[in-house]
């Protein structure tokens, strides 16, 4: 366990097309979902409708990434980082404009069949405080 994410974990996140995020109701009920991240600098972005995760992340930020490979061979091919972390919701300006780029750079296909448009769409950047890899 470490509590940056380098080296071959971070390699493995920056080519990610989907991750799993964690994040609790204010009933204390686990919530899962699929999310397509890109890595910026110290930090994993994913842009999200105003819906239950962007609520559960206003009540408790503290969230959770998994990025995972599976294969058959459950001897060599299994790969997994888990990137604990605290999210921040981005609503508007030039910050949301670049998550919103790189995003588009990453999944070309935002543009064409979900785009991300201000008042509709929050940009979440995930800040890792301890990261868990196996398989790498």
């Amino acid at each position: 366990m470490s509590d940056e994410l380098t080296g071959a974990a971070r390699n493995f996140v920056d080519v990610a097309r989907v991750a799993r995020l964690g994040t609790v109701t204010a009933d204390r009920e686990p919530h899962v979902v699929p999310v397509c991240p890109v890595l910026d600098l110290d930090r994993i972005v994913f842009s999200s409708s105003y819906d239950r995760k962007v609520a559960n992340i206003r009540d408790n930020p503290a969230v959770c990434l998994a990025f995972d490979d599976y294969s058959e061979d459950w001897v060599d091919g299994l790969r997994q980082v888990i990137v604990f972390g605290t999210a921040y919701l981005v609503e508007s300006g030039p910050e949301w404009e670049r998550d919103r780029n790189l995003l588009n750079e990453k999944f070309p296909q935002y543009p064409l069949t979900a785009p991300m448009e201000l008042d509709e769409a929050v940009m979440v950047e995930i800040r890792p405080v301890r990261v868990s890899s196996s398989g790498l």
